[in-house]
């Protein structure tokens, strides 16, 4: 099972069915792709997501969503002792997605459909992102997008 806590920081609040919405995507999501543990969303406004895009990836704009996977294999080793005892009470951290409302609705009006398949949308792209897709090929481009569309379709967020 996947859990999920939403967060909203410098936004108001989205109503608790949008809230829902999100986990029902991500947990499905989850569910298709075997995986369980636990994933932070954090709702944003536009001048946030600049931020963030420009310190950790070098692009000076917003953009919709971004991942911050807590299990990328990277450069740097990190070493972490835990007692074998206890490794059941730590839970599997995939990560982090940040999803800017701003562009939501941007984009949701400008691809001409609803605001929650846009919102579904951005958080499954951004769990498959934690997951290691992604799509700078044609080929990685059809994989993701077409998980991306099968857990959507199954919500029920049709275009």
């Amino acid at each position: 099972m996947l859990a999920v806590e939403i967060l909203h920081e410098e936004v108001e609040p989205i109503a608790e069915s949008l809230q829902d919405l999100i986990i029902r995507c991500l947990q499905k999501a989850a569910a298709r792709e075997e995986v369980s543990g636990e994933v932070v969303v954090t709702l944003v406004n536009n001048e946030r997501i600049h931020e963030l895009n420009r310190d950790y990836r070098g692009v000076d704009r917003p953009t919709d969503v971004l991942s911050f996977a807590m299990n990328e294999e990277g450069d740097g080793e990190m070493e972490i002792f835990i007692d074998e005892s206890e490794i059941d009470e730590y839970p599997n951290m995939l990560g982090d997605i940040i999803i800017s409302l701003p562009k939501t609705h941007e984009q949701a009006e400008e691809y001409g459909h609803s605001f929650e398949r846009e919102l579904g949308f951005l958080a499954v792209h951004g769990f498959l992102h934690l997951l290691g897709y992604d799509h700078g090929t044609e080929a990685e481009e059809k994989e993701m997008f077409s998980r991306q569309e099968e857990v959507l379709q199954e919500i029920g967020l049709t275009r």
